[in-house]
């Protein structure tokens, strides 16, 4: 198989607009809007969202916001895996997203549905072009035991239509979108992706794209996006890991890592988002904000100084493993 240029991304720093969907609770349209502002004046230039994301509600906000910058000065990422079609009303909360608009989430992987869904997602965001397409939720998480039988339609169907666009320039890259490793490392067997946007599977309490996936991807010079640096809220000061309460083990490693950032003075969002991006495949890590405020402090956590002795510290206790790249100081 040809090696292809690899596509990179704008980063470090990216947002991701699963929230600007409504994703749990409504945020009002002057608030989203808001907050895309915000995230272009604190210099991020890396948008991610997708037709589930309040059924299209989250590519409908980021369009008409992004449609005011410059195309060719940001990069922009969406899905493909979902059709949208139209239905007389949703319940007030469908599939976790709130005040959803009125489509039923079709699943749909095959080339046809690819090219569809680029086309509908285009008409969403109007804007000309989309920079990143990702095979969204190919994954056992969602499918279950249906996830083989559809991850081969989707090698054999989306893979190769956006390669095909991949190559027309049509797109600049595609990938995977999901929260596992195990689709990444098959994808690799099987196709010629560029990147994968994987969410919470590298973060400070669970590394488990650690071992295999980063260093297959670097490997092959295929970017990795980091979604869910704060695996849903517990490395951001909550008690959510991965959208549920976490455990009470989990809770006691998120304490214990918050205890030596305190020591060292040091933000615990800083310490999740910088030690995201200190892998050398990581291309971009990309929060989901709800706020212009909660853009501004991923912003400020981004550069926020962190000496070396904090990481050597996790080490030292077990916190990280040994062999996680850390950011230089």
């Amino acid at each position: 198989m040809s090696i292809t240029p690899r596509f990179v991304p704008h980063g470090p720093l990216g947002m991701g607009g699963a929230p600007l969907g409504n994703l749990f609770t409504r945020i009002p349209e002057e608030v989203a809007a808001a907050t895309i502002a915000a995230a272009w004046d604190s210099d991020i230039r890396h948008f991610d969202t997708a037709p589930h994301y309040g059924a299209g509600l989250s590519e409908h906000r980021m369009g008409a916001m992004l449609r005011q910058y410059p195309r060719d000065e940001y990069t922009l990422s969406t899905k493909v895996g979902r059709l949208l079609e139209p239905v007389p009303s949703v319940p007030e909360l469908d599939d976790n997203f709130a005040g959803a608009l009125s489509f039923r989430r079709k699943l749909d992987y095959t080339r046809d549905g690819t090219l569809r869904s680029i086309e509908d997602s285009l008409q969403r965001l109007g804007l000309p072009r989309i920079d990143i397409v990702y095979i969204h939720d190919c994954a056992p998480d969602w499918l279950g035991d249906a996830w083989p039988a559809q991850f081969d339609i989707a090698m054999a169907g989306a893979a190769r239509a956006l390669t095909e666009l991949r190559e027309q320039g049509v797109i600049r890259a595609w990938g995977l979108g999901v929260n596992m490793v195990e689709p990444c490392l098959a994808t690799l067997k099987r196709a010629d992706p560029d990147l994968f946007l994987v969410a919470g599977r590298y973060t400070l309490l669970d590394h488990g794209a650690l071992a295999e996936l980063l260093p297959a991807c670097e490997a092959r010079g295929v970017h990795v996006v980091i979604g869910g640096p704060y695996n849903s809220g517990l490395l951001a000061g909550g008690t959510t890991f991965n959208y549920e309460a976490a455990a009470p083990e989990m809770l006691a490693r998120a304490r214990a890592v918050g205890a030596v950032c305190a020591r060292h003075g040091v933000d615990l969002k800083a310490a999740a988002l910088q030690f995201c991006a200190a892998h050398p495949a990581v291309a971009a890590v990309i929060p989901g904000p709800r706020t212009p405020e909660e853009v501004r402090q991923n912003a400020a956590a981004m550069t926020q100084p962190i000496p070396p002795a904090l990481w050597a510290d996790l080490k030292s206790a077990n916190l990280l493993p040994a062999a996680a790249p850390t950011p230089e100081g």
